[in-house]
């Protein structure tokens, strides 16, 4: 098992730091496991520090009132969450919750702010960090806001992809049901969708193995918005 100091180096947001620098994000990093449907925060709770994903799956999602959930973001290994209300200092807008057991780290606000304080080099990262976090949300707005269904599932699976860095298809890290979610659709909706995709020869689907026949066709859906008739 990788000793913490050396998943901290292979962190993004840590990359290109000095041993020394390293040394120090290591002293004020905590270890946490969490098993699959556990709670790591809820809407409401204190901002007292943010989390980085070691390995495993993190959803962040808020609750409509009457029991609706809306999947916010898909977490992965190397990710960061929490951060923007523990910098705002606020508390956290959202749930979330563990789909896969997985290994955190956490990094308390106040140890974190005083170690930024005095690495210049650390801060800019951080915010070049936040800037990611916030352009992601930007995207997701403009697709559930702008394009229709069919429109946001080929721009996920594009994106899927090339996060996978596979051109010919991806492996769904979440269930049809939570990724109906994360579109803003229902799971019914969603079927029809891949099915129709899969009918006309622009993927073949077989459970969460997504196999793209057709990338300029799935890249037209995703500007239209709109599966051809």
């Amino acid at each position: 098992m990788k000793k913490v100091i050396e998943i901290i180096a292979n962190i993004s947001a840590f990359s290109g730091l000095s041993p020394a620098q390293l040394e120090e994000v290591r002293q004020i990093a905590v270890k946490r496991d969490f098993t699959k449907g556990e709670s790591v925060f809820f809407e409401g709770d204190q901002g007292n520090g943010f989390y980085i994903v070691i390995d495993g799956l993190i959803k962040v999602f808020k609750l409509a009132p009457d029991g609706k959930e809306q999947i916010l973001h898909i977490i992965g290994p190397g990710e960061p969450f929490g951060e923007v209300a523990v910098f705002a200092g606020r508390s956290f807008p959202a749930n979330a919750e563990v789909l896969a057991d997985s290994r955190l780290l956490f990094f308390p606000r106040d140890a974190f702010v005083a170690l930024i304080s005095r690495n210049p080099s650390l801060a800019l990262k951080m915010l070049a960090v936040l800037s990611m976090r916030l352009r992601q949300f930007a995207v997701q707005v403009e697709s559930l806001s702008l394009k229709e269904v069919p429109g946001r599932l080929a721009s996920y699976l594009l994106l899927l992809a090339d996060e996978q860095e596979d051109p010919e298809g991806a492996v769904l890290p979440i269930s049809k049901g939570q990724l109906a979610s994360l579109l803003g659709t229902i799971p019914e909706t969603l079927s029809r969708i891949f099915a129709k995709m899969a009918g006309q020869g622009l993927i073949e689907v077989s459970g969460r193995n997504i196999r793209i026949l057709n990338r300029a066709g799935l890249e037209d859906i995703s500007i239209q918005g709109k599966v051809p008739e």
